[in-house]
């Protein structure tokens, strides 16, 4: 691996790291979570035995999604809730859609 590879590979590590953390802080505030963002393991199931979020917790994700972060979650995203990793997941995939969109459309 060249030195620019590994220093993108680097950059998009920790650009990852810092969304998790985001996404994990703006979880545990809209929720009122009594847990730091270091507790919840990226893996963790979100709803039954992990976080026990329940259906209405589902709802106030979506919520969390679009005013934090500007993605718009339709019922087939929905399988995307099953962990903080999942999520970011669609977020990064939402963004990326958009920031392709603003750049062909300029």
């Amino acid at each position: 691996m060249t030195r620019a590879a590994l220093a993108q590979a680097l950059e998009i590590g920790q650009k990852r790291s810092e969304l998790t953390g985001q996404v994990k802080n703006a979880l545990i505030e809209r929720l009122s979570l009594q847990l730091a963002a270091e507790e919840i393991a990226d893996d963790s199931p979100l709803f039954g035995v992990g976080l026990a979020l329940d259906s209405v917790d589902a709802l106030e994700i979506a919520l969390v999604l679009e005013v934090n972060f500007g993605v718009a979650v339709s019922d087939d995203d929905l399988s995307s809730f099953r962990s903080i990793n999942t999520l970011v997941d669609l977020v990064e995939q939402r963004l990326q859609r958009q920031s392709l969109e603003l750049g062909v459309a300029s």
